[in-house]
């Protein structure tokens, strides 16, 4: 199970990459705003700075889930640095699913990326949860 919940994580930070990267470096572009549901060039434009720091809130939670998983692969099992890589692993991955939880509140037209953004942080927390418990 540890395998699979950092998997999970990798795989949820690498989304939260891709992400940052939509909100903080092609926000104005018509193939990305339009995916955020913006009607016009001109409401991207005036968007761009929210975007832009939302994009970095991403952004960390993604180096968090990083930095947490290369200490659980790294560190000796009980071990101060796999405790902390799973702090990391929880705080980060409960953050992002608690967001997409959120995004799903928004409205139903969010609710497919709210499940896209949600999952992988979610299975990464109960396997890892799960995991500990066993351990």
């Amino acid at each position: 199970m540890i395998l699979a919940s950092l998997l999970f994580a990798f795989i949820a930070a690498a989304l939260h990459v891709y992400i940052f990267s939509m909100e903080s470096l092609t926000w104005t572009r018509p193939a990305t705003w339009e995916r955020f549901g913006l009607n016009s060039q001109a409401d991207a434009e005036t968007t761009r700075s929210l975007a832009y720091n939302q994009g970095f809130y991403n952004l960390f939670l993604a180096a968090g889930a990083f930095i947490g998983v290369g200490c659980v692969a790294f560190g000796a099992d009980g071990s101060a640095q796999a405790i902390a890589g799973w702090t990391l692993i929880f705080s980060c991955c409960g953050s992002m699913f608690l967001a997409a939880a959120v995004l799903a509140l928004t409205g139903r037209k969010y609710l497919r990326a709210a499940v896209l953004q949600g999952t992988t942080p979610l299975l990464a927390v109960v396997l890892g949860l799960l995991a500990v418990a066993a351990g």
